[in-house]
């Protein structure tokens, strides 16, 4: 493992949708007869495991980005029986993934045996015992997969899915925050990288009056305001400790970063499309100056030819915003987690299954963002710096970024998005400005961690 990725330390994307269909199918749960936990321990694997049958098919879900993973390892493993299906992904924090697999909970059959999930909270539930059934994910370092392959991940990418000190996922793809910027723009118009949000925001008044119609950046995407700005400001609005949950938009770090939002929205430099609408292509294709984003724009925004398409030797990634003078930290978008099911009948499949996921050569020439496997990270890194697509020092940048997320950032059973989806994306329409909403966004995160059966602070 390289020297960088012993100093990481890390924690997509639709508009959300809401949890009614989770709290709906964990009632039906409760009026229905769940299948129970039972057996004894397999020393193997370290958990209650199905009796084992090497030629039993493997059921894995994908979202349709992870798709061709999939099929690259059905190809590269014709001893092995896939089925692949597509689903949402969790995209968004729909709650798709546990709603199914509270169903399968309740009928005692159906469960897939590998799942892809965009969310980093899903090992909040999918790790625990519910309703007498046995946790859906499967505890990976006691057996399952060895301590030499769990040990070439990114140090702190397994955080998020590591629960009561199991190991409960492996992660995708690492996602965090830099500053993409347009280096031909930039030098077009006589402009700096701007490196802390102060100057981001100067930027703006610059901008705005000297080239009305370019922009820095959107705030139409559940995932940017609440991971890239808010996150990124260290804005403590999502937070766990146990099981109480809190949000504070009246902190200093929040009002900051929501003071700046709304002064770049009424300046024209953060607009409201998402940035993966037609509507966003066709206005800002040749007009996005710079925009804070996740390592994983670099395929799904800008080299993505149904996106914005930018030819090579324009883009580049700065270091991620920083307050002047503070910690120099930053958010994350995402970076997704693949499950095991503790019911699969074929664990060793299941088990090669999820080591080619992250770490194979497909693993490495299929990745649209930062790989989490060290390895596989490195390779990345080094095809993208050289392949000279983009300008000023890529890999240097984005391997700082990695090593700054900050880790005040919580990982409950619901996501952040739903809220902001909710509450903000539509009030921001009707002509409301942040600073209007954030008492509404407030309450209704909290009410969502109610829901949950957290304790609110």
């Amino acid at each position: 493992m390289s020297a960088q990725h012993h100093r990481f330390s890390v924690t997509r994307t639709s508009r959300a949708l809401a949890l009614t269909a989770v709290a709906a199918s964990i009632a039906l749960l409760g009026a229905g007869c769940a299948a129970e936990t039972g057996g004894d321990v397999n020393s193997d694997y370290g958990f209650s495991a199905a009796e084992q049958d090497a030629d039993s098919s493997i059921t894995v879900w994908v979202d349709a980005a992870r798709e061709p993973i999939a099929k690259a390892f059905q190809e590269a493993n014709s001893d092995v029986d896939v089925n692949i299906e597509t689903y949402d992904g969790n995209a968004g924090g729909s709650g798709t993934f546990q709603t199914k697999i509270a169903l399968f909970d309740q009928s005692g059959e159906g469960w897939p045996d590998v799942v892809f999930s965009t969310q980093q909270n899903d090992a909040s539930w999918a790790a625990k015992e519910t309703n007498g059934v046995q946790a859906f994910a499967a505890p990976l370092d006691k057996g399952l997969l060895s301590d030499k392959f769990l040990d070439g991940f990114t140090d702190g990418a397994l955080d998020p899915v590591t629960v009561d000190d199991a190991v409960y996922g492996v992660r995708n793809d690492l996602a965090p925050n830099v500053l993409w910027y347009n280096q031909k723009l930039l030098d077009e118009f006589g402009y700096e990288v701007p490196t802390t949000w102060e100057e981001y925001e100067e930027l703006s008044d610059k901008l705005a009056a000297e080239h009305p119609g370019y922009i820095l950046g959107s705030v139409g995407d559940s995932f940017v305001g609440t991971y890239v700005y808010y996150w990124g400001a260290k804005a403590p609005i999502f937070q766990v400790e146990g099981d109480t949950f809190s949000s504070d938009f009246s902190d200093d770090y929040s009002k900051r970063m929501t003071e700046l939002l709304d002064h770049m929205v009424a300046n024209g430099t953060l607009v409201q499309d998402s940035v993966f609408s037609a509507e966003f292509v066709q206005k800002y294709a040749d007009k996005l100056v710079a925009v804070p984003g996740p390592a994983w724009y670099a395929g799904a925004i800008f080299q993505n030819p149904d996106n914005l398409n930018v030819p090579a030797g324009v883009i580049g990634a700065g270091e991620p915003l920083y307050w002047d003078g503070d910690d120099k930290v930053t958010g994350n978008v995402g970076g997704g987690i693949w499950y095991a099911s503790s019911h699969s009948k074929n664990l060793d499949a299941v088990a090669k299954f999820m080591e080619f996921a992250v770490s194979s050569d497909d693993a490495v020439t299929l990745a649209s963002g930062l790989p989490a496997y060290a390895s596989a990270s490195d390779a990345w890194l080094k095809t993208q710096a050289e392949s000279g697509y983009f300008v000023g020092d890529f890999e240097k940048n984005v391997t700082l970024a990695a090593n700054s997320v900050w880790d005040g950032w919580g990982y409950p059973s619901f996501s952040p998005e739903t809220a902001y989806a909710s509450v903000v994306v539509p009030g921001l329409a009707a002509g409301k400005t942040f600073a209007d909403l954030v008492s509404d966004w407030e309450a209704k995160v909290k009410n969502e961690a109610q829901v949950q059966g957290y304790t609110v602070k």
